[in-house]
């Protein structure tokens, strides 16, 4: 089975997170033993970003071109291919099972492929793209359980496959868009995937944990167990909603709101809130003398309510997909919207569980800037290319990078394109 890992002539590897506020770029070698030490970064404020989603492919192009030489020119290195986020793209995720009959032989390689190769046939769709497609158990004639069933005999190979797909137009914008920078998208990863990877520890990979990571568009989860990613969603509310609270609520301009937030917004209210002061630009006043001033009490009450709404639709798609026992008490925020103060203490209120911030621990080489919860998600980048996760080499790498040349399309192509290189 072939690595999804595609490194730079240079041996690097190149993480891209495309966000709605900010567009970050980790420069990576992944030394012996799988160490990952960042040698180039970059990030700047986003463009043409909303909800996960490109808007306007120029805007995102010439920021995202701005992000990548800045990282470029801190490594002293060319790059021409990166592993890319996907925040948006309405994921869906579902858990599937497949079998192919191997006639009472042995398990070998050829078979995996066969019956992976199966799922990956039957999860094509018109109008969505797959993006992940992971093997999370086996089963030999029906028995389950089984991890590694190569060198097992028995009549049916089954798998069970955790499939995650999402729109294929925002998937090949973003794309077209990385292709337009001189870019070849070696993979994509599922935004909560990747800062799962960056910020759960291993005990709680393998018992039970969901991470939350809060952006600005978009606010999506991820579900961990036994090893495995066994479920995402997302929904579409994040940080700037937040600021735009503010920003009516108080009659301030957005800079404002979101200066505010960062500096006096909480989450959950304090006795001394009434008596703090917040000096409130009005929205067109010139004149800063006549400054408005409203307690703190009022920011916080403002913030909350759209901070309790969030956490209580994540609460609701985790209970309907019927992970909520299965995920365990333990909840890791991510993403720069978990930063405001108050958010870890209302989240545990909220869901119920165990709460913690989540920060990239896996990788060396990052500022105090740039290691924290913010930046979880492009650091999980590299960490999923040197976890070379078991999934199925999916139709995807090769497909999304052609999609835009002469390479076949449609599902006949790009399963041809898939058996070939695999067989």
């Amino acid at each position: 089975m072939k690595s999804r890992l595609n490194r730079s002539k240079h041996g690097l590897i190149t993480a891209l997170d495309i966000g709605s506020s900010k567009i970050a770029c980790f420069i990576a070698r992944i030394n012996e033993g799988d160490a990952i030490r960042v040698v180039g970064i970059g990030h700047h404020a986003s463009a043409g970003v909303r909800s996960g989603v490109i808007s306007d492919v120029d805007a995102a192009e010439e920021t995202i071109l701005a992000t990548v030489h800045a990282a470029e020119q801190m490594a002293g290195e060319t790059i021409d291919s990166v592993l890319v986020n996907l925040s948006g793209g309405a994921p869906h995720s579902d858990i599937l099972h497949y079998d192919v009959s191997i006639a009472g032989h042995e398990v070998g390689d050829a078979d995996m492929r066969k019956v992976l190769a199966q799922g990956h046939a039957a999860c094509q769709t018109d109008d969505r793209e797959l993006i992940h497609c992971i093997p999370v158990g086996y089963t030999i004639d029906g028995a389950r359980g089984i991890r590694d069933p190569r060198g097992m005999y028995g009549e049916r190979l089954g798998v069970s496959m955790h499939v995650i797909t999402a729109m294929t137009g925002a998937v090949r914008t973003l794309i077209t868009c990385l292709n337009r920078c001189r870019l070849e998208v070696s993979d994509i990863v599922l935004a909560p995937y990747s800062a799962g990877l960056a910020a759960l520890v291993d005990d709680e990979i393998n018992l039970g944990a969901t991470v939350i990571d809060m952006g600005a568009g978009t606010t999506s989860m991820a579900v961990f167990y036994d090893g495995h990613l066994i479920h995402a969603d997302s929904v579409p509310v994040g940080g700037s909603h937040v600021t735009m609270d503010i920003a009516r609520g108080l009659s301030t301009p957005l800079a404002h709101a979101e200066r505010m937030k960062t500096l006096y917004g909480n989450a959950i209210a304090s006795g001394s809130d009434d008596r703090e002061l917040i000096d409130v630009p009005l929205m067109g006043e010139e004149d800063r003398d006549q400054a408005n001033h409203v307690p703190r009490s009022m920011l916080v009450s403002i913030i909350r309510p759209r901070l309790e709404e969030t956490f209580e639709l994540l609460r609701g798609r985790l209970e309907m997909a019927g992970h909520d026992r299965i995920a365990g008490r333990r909840v890791v925020l991510t993403g720069g919207g978990s930063q405001l103060q108050g958010v870890p203490e209302l989240a545990a209120d909220i869901l119920d569980k165990q709460v913690r911030r989540g920060r990239p621990l896996k990788v060396a080489g990052l500022a105090d800037s740039t290691g924290g919860p913010a930046f979880a998600a492009c650091a999980g980048l590299l960490a999923f290319a040197a976890r070379r996760p078991d999934e199925a080499p999916t139709v995807l790498a090769q497909a999304r990078s052609r999609s835009t040349t002469e390479e076949p399309n449609g599902l006949v192509g790009r399963f041809g394109t898939w058996l070939r290189e695999n067989f």
